[in-house]
């Protein structure tokens, strides 16, 4: 099956509550991404999220924290896509230290995971296997 990783960095724009932590819906949207790239890759099209079957937040994610998301396919029906998805901190921020200051983590920490189905119209599928 197909497998998709994205990595980036977590801005001020993106914390929405005090001390600068992230939004979970952040990470629902890079599940989103990640879910559209698998989708292309197998089907050659965008399709549709259609909903999560579970969604976990584990723990939280700050601005400046580098967030490392994978996705793959672990199910194929007629013209749905059952998906795995999980989000790793790989990078932490340490303004503890100084407002610079930053940890790259030997053993990333898991912030979240999910598994979600979208959907792939028959008529828009183009590589289906």
């Amino acid at each position: 099956m197909y497998e998709s990783v994205i990595r980036l960095r977590m801005g001020n724009n993106d914390a929405h509550y005090g001390g600068n932590l992230v939004d979970g819906a952040k990470i629902l949207a890079l599940f989103g991404d990640v879910a559209t790239e698998l989708l292309i890759k197998h089907d050659g099209d965008e399709g549709l999220f259609k909903a999560y079957e579970s969604v976990e937040f584990i723990a939280p994610v700050y601005a400046g924290d580098y967030i490392e998301v994978v996705g793959s396919i672990t199910k194929v029906g007629n013209t749905s896509r059952k998906m795995s998805f999980e989000a790793r901190k790989v990078i932490s921020q340490r303004t503890d230290i100084n407002d610079s200051a930053a940890d790259f983590l030997e053993n990333a920490i898991v912030v979240c995971k999910a598994v979600g189905v979208c959907v792939v119209p028959k008529d828009k599928q183009r590589r289906a296997k």
